[in-house]
């Protein structure tokens, strides 16, 4: 009896998950662990940005658990990739849904969350329990330490590293400098057009 191919399946990556305008000329990323409480607190400065900056930014979070004093995180970000396979609302309820639990992120309660946030997946449990979305947390984590990151929550605006404290106040300055990189070029070109 032949037996049948194994089904490859596509995972959506982190790094292909974006809130905000996908034309948006500033990507806000952020490196964060869900157990962190630093994170949680930034996470409703970065809601309030993308109130502030709407149509001018993006964001997108990057898995980086500390898993040496955060034991939940590493599961808590898998689960937020088993939810983002139903799409980018999904993967964004549950990001929130778990900084908002963030002292209970074991199996039975991202189970939890995930019915919540309206995963419909029968095998999510499954997926924790076999790491099917193990690589692509790593991935971020490894991708985080090439880039520098060394704790969290750590910042980059279109691709640099934010050294400043990630306050409303400081975030907010560092996109309106990317905002004004952005337009420089165009300012540029339309003089020499009119030389």
């Amino acid at each position: 009896m032949a037996m049948k191919p194994k089904e490859i399946v596509e995972i959506i990556p982190s790094k292909d998950i974006f809130v905000g305008d996908q034309k948006a000329p500033v990507t806000l990323t952020e490196f964060g662990d869900y157990e962190s409480e630093a994170c949680a607190k930034v996470n409703e400065v970065v809601d309030k940005l993308l109130k502030e900056f709407d149509g001018k930014m993006r964001f997108n979070f990057r898995h980086f658990p500390l898993t040496k004093i955060h034991q939940q995180s590493q599961k808590a970000a898998e689960a937020s990739l088993g939810a983002a396979q139903e799409g980018e609302v999904k993967f964004w309820a549950m990001h929130n849904m778990l900084f908002a639990h963030r002292r209970r992120l074991g199996a039975i309660s991202l189970r939890e969350y995930a019915k919540e946030v309206g995963v419909v997946n029968k095998k999510f449990l499954d997926d924790l329990v076999n790491s099917t979305y193990g690589w692509q947390v790593r991935s971020d984590l490894l991708e985080g330490l090439d880039k520098g990151v060394r704790d969290v929550p750590a910042f980059f605006i279109n691709g640099e590293l934010f050294t400043g404290k990630p306050t409303y106040d400081n975030l907010s300055k560092g996109i309106q400098e990317a905002l004004k990189k952005k337009k420089k070029p165009a300012v540029a070109k339309e003089v020499k057009e009119k030389a």
